[in-house]
């Protein structure tokens, strides 16, 4: 694979400048008036950046500029796409965009599906949630979409109930959700970022795939507890401004993530433990 050409992105430093880089070669006049030069994609570092080096390579050979910006840390990809510094981004599901715009006001929407990446609980100290001990403290996200995943996982697994009528189809579950616990656990709302290097002082924690697999972890083979796939809302996707909903670009930026070159990846890279959702 050729080497990275991916602009980092830290905290300290958003986005500088305009990004700059070839047009759309073999677009027609048409195309190239009313789209920007280069498509910026806001990922995560990992798998979505993995990912994305194959995508802009079937982008490239279909006459399409994509540029990949590795977000890191706090900053945000969706309010990087809210404001303009990029075309797009790929790094959330429909839960947690529809909670950023309830609470953020974005003027952004889903163009496309890209993979399932499921959320697991790992734990250096026990095989399987059954096992932990009472007073066991467990780290949960403590974003609401994340959150919701990880109060599932407990709540399939036997450890709590949640409140009745709950479906994560449509709507979050919070700590307050919990009804009972079948086993004294105590669970510790912490940040995603936060959770992957803080699984020693923890006896389990629910990490999501992105910060999981940058920590070496992969859900299938070292998750003691993983979430469902049959059934999932929790589907990532590629997002755009909403005036760019119908915009070619967008339709041949989805179009170049989900072919074929990029399935074959995902599913020989990944083992399973990356799914394919289109």
């Amino acid at each position: 694979m050729k080497k990275r050409e991916f602009l980092r992105v830290s905290s300290a430093a958003l986005f500088g400048g305009a990004a700059a880089g070839a047009g759309i070669v073999g677009a027609s006049a048409a195309w190239a008036a009313t789209s920007p030069s280069v498509i910026r994609v806001g990922v995560r570092g990992g798998v979505d950046e993995e990912i994305w080096e194959v995508v802009t390579q079937v982008a490239k050979e279909r006459g399409l500029s994509v540029k990949p910006v590795v977000l890191s840390g706090a900053v945000s990809p969706n309010e990087g796409l809210n404001n303009g510094d990029l075309e797009a981004n790929a790094f959330q599901h429909i839960p947690f965009l529809r909670d950023q715009i309830q609470q953020r006001g974005y003027k952004i929407a889903s163009v496309g599906t890209t993979l399932i990446s499921p959320i697991a609980f790992y734990s250096r100290k026990y095989k399987k949630l059954s096992d932990l001990p009472a007073g066991a403290r467990v780290g949960i996200p403590n974003d609401p979409s994340n959150q919701t995943r990880a109060l599932v996982v407990l709540r399939d697994h036997g450890l709590i109930d949640l409140r009745e009528g709950f479906d994560p189809f449509t709507g979050t579950a919070l700590l307050s959700d919990v009804t009972k616990y079948h086993k004294k656990i105590e669970l510790v709302e912490i940040a995603s970022v936060v959770l992957a290097r803080s699984l020693d002082d923890l006896a389990a924690a629910a990490i999501v795939n992105s910060f999981a697999y940058q920590a070496g972890l992969i859900a299938t083979r070292d998750g003691i507890a993983v979430e469902k796939r049959e059934h999932n809302p929790y589907v990532n996707i590629i997002a755009v401004r909403t005036e760019n909903v119908d915009a070619p670009w967008a339709k041949a930026l989805v179009a170049a993530y989900q072919s074929e070159p990029v399935r074959k990846f995902i599913e020989t890279r990944y083992q399973g433990s990356v799914i394919p959702a289109f």
